[in-house]
């Protein structure tokens, strides 16, 4: 019998050191609809076509360690509308750690940084994320 991959088992190659991410969302595509109809259609709708692909944002959390400056170090790369571009690429592993579904990210760069929220009373690991602009995603399915 078969069962579906778990999505707790993934690796995220983003350019910098090799961290273990929390957390990877937004991972999207849509394409617009144009609606279109010619006045000498015989049809009282529209027809609908495919038009240009939209693609979310990414976002990556992970915990807060010290001295570790590396995903400031990518957002202050953005001047004068030239950010530092990254191509991604996002695994999701089997059991033996080998990519089953591949995310491939092209021209990836920094749009937003969210440190965590301090809470005198909490006990939770302190968790930072890292949301991403993109232009476009390849999917593979290795099955």
């Amino acid at each position: 019998m078969a069962y579906p991959i778990p999505v707790f088992h993934f690796n995220v190659d983003w350019g910098g050191t090799r961290l273990a991410f929390s957390e990877v969302t937004g991972l999207n595509i849509e394409a617009q609809v144009i609606e279109y109809r010619d006045g000498l259609s015989p049809e009282f709708s529209t027809v609908k076509m495919p038009g240009l692909k939209k693609f979310g944002n990414i976002t990556l959390k992970r915990g807060v360690f010290a001295g570790d400056n590396e995903y400031y170090q990518w957002l202050n790369t953005i001047k004068l509308n030239k950010p530092e571009r990254r191509d991604l690429t996002i695994s999701l592993l089997n059991e033996e750690h080998n990519p089953v579904m591949v995310w491939k990210v092209k021209n990836a760069w920094p749009t937003k940084i969210t440190s965590p929220d301090m809470k005198a009373s909490g006990n939770e690991a302190a968790i930072e994320t890292l949301e991403i602009a993109h232009e476009g995603i390849t999917i593979e399915n290795n099955a």
